[in-house]
C-alpha cells in the first residue's frame, strides 16, 4: 500500500466510523460553518485520522491542490464529494 493509499484508507475509516454520512463529516470540520474546508481545518481531519504530524501540512496541501477545481484554496462541500469518491474506489 502506496503512502497515498494509506492516508486516504484512514480518512475513510475515520468517516465510516465517526460519522454517519461524509456530509455530517464536513460539517463536523467546517468550523467555521461556510460551506468550505480551510487548510487548517483540513490539517485537524488529518489530526483526527490519526495522520502523523509531519505529514499533516504535507497532505492537506496535496490534498487542496488535488480538489480545488475553483481556485479558492478552500475545500467546499462539492470538492469534498469528489474526494470521498475517489478514496471509496
Amino acid at each position: 500500500m502506496t503512502t497515498e493509499e494509506s492516508i486516504l484508507n484512514k480518512i475513510q475509516i475515520l468517516i465510516t466510523n465517526h460519522f454517519e454520512t461524509p456530509q455530517k463529516a464536513f460539517e463536523f470540520f467546517d468550523e467555521e460553518s461556510d460551506g468550505k474546508l480551510t487548510k487548517r481545518e483540513i490539517v485537524e481531519l488529518l489530526k483526527q485520522a490519526q495522520i502523523s504530524g509531519f505529514l499533516r501540512g504535507i497532505v492537506s496541501s496535496k490534498l487542496i491542490e488535488g480538489y480545488d477545481r475553483n481556485g479558492d484554496e478552500l475545500i467546499d462541500w462539492e470538492e469534498f464529494k469528489a474526494a470521498i469518491a475517489k478514496i471509496k474506489k
